[in-house]
């Protein structure tokens, strides 16, 4: 199945126009997870945030899959 990782927050999407395609739903959440820790990764080192963002998964209908934050995680 095909999956688009868009990144959302209130005021604007950064849609992803390609794109991957993946067995099932589970593999697209473990691929988008460690996209997160990696963009996360990259925001501390330039010193910006993604507070407020989401990642969505989103079928090639448009239908949202799955929404995961990337606000840090507090432990």
């Amino acid at each position: 199945m095909r999956c688009y990782f868009h990144l959302v927050n209130e005021d604007e999407t950064v849609p992803d126009e390609v794109g991957i395609e993946v067995a099932d739903l589970a593999k697209a959440e473990e691929m988008a997870r460690q996209a997160i820790e990696d963009i996360r990764s990259a925001a501390l080192d330039l010193g910006a945030s993604w507070q407020g963002w989401r990642l969505d998964i989103v079928a090639p209908s448009g239908q949202i899959l799955a929404s995961i934050p990337l606000d840090p995680v507090v432990h």
